[in-house]
């Protein structure tokens, strides 16, 4: 049932369909919406407009940006010897925010799942395996989710790579900080041990 007016219905239909907003987030964001200034209002959809048209992949690591080249791969204080491959540019937001990693990234934009119909050729492989004949690299750092997915292509790079010399490693998975080990799974808590540092 229509209790708004089709105008608005469709405002919330339309933010509903976006990832992780259900039909109270919709509603709540749509009339947030209609109470913003004009001003604003024409600044958030222009702002949607722009990105929409001018974002890109970088010609190098795949993330998204609006220029040829991301910041960090234009950058010349980064490692271009060190690749860190991750599943989605939220991924290398995500170990940007550390500030501990120099090195540069390749953003595979997926991750091999024969349950879903997603093959090698379904994410960008390729585009890495052309980078790595291109440029001179000491290590390749797989940084791939602990899921199924992420164990499945970290493999599958990992055999792609070992012929051809260079060094390649799998970031280290574990308990999580103030994680009870009553409720950590198995294969969790053998990565942990697995990947144990001396102190």
């Amino acid at each position: 049932m229509d209790y708004y007016g089709s105008k608005i219905s469709k405002l919330i239909e339309e933010l509903s369909r976006l990832p992780g907003i259900g039909t109270k987030t919709a509603q709540r964001l749509a009339f947030h919406i209609i109470n913003m200034p004009e001003d604003q209002v024409e600044i958030l959809s222009n702002a949607i407009l722009d990105a929409k048209k001018n974002i890109r992949y970088c010609k190098e690591c795949l993330t998204i940006t609006d220029k040829e080249l991301c910041p960090i791969c234009s950058s010349p204080n980064r490692n271009k010897k060190q690749i860190m491959v991750v599943e989605t540019p939220r991924d290398l937001a995500a170990y940007e925010r550390t500030g501990k990693y120099d090195g540069v990234y390749h953003v595979l934009h997926g991750a091999i799942s024969p349950m879903l119909g997603i093959g090698p050729g379904d994410i960008k492989l390729k585009e890495l395996m052309t980078r790595l004949q291109q440029t001179d690299v000491d290590e390749v750092i797989i940084a791939t989710n602990s899921s199924l997915e992420g164990e499945a292509t970290a493999m599958y790079i990992s055999k792609l790579l070992k012929p051809a010399g260079i060094k390649v490693s799998r970031i280290a998975s574990g308990i999580p900080v103030g994680g009870d080990l009553e409720y950590i799974d198995e294969v969790t808590l053998l990565r942990a041990l697995e990947g144990r540092v001396e102190l």
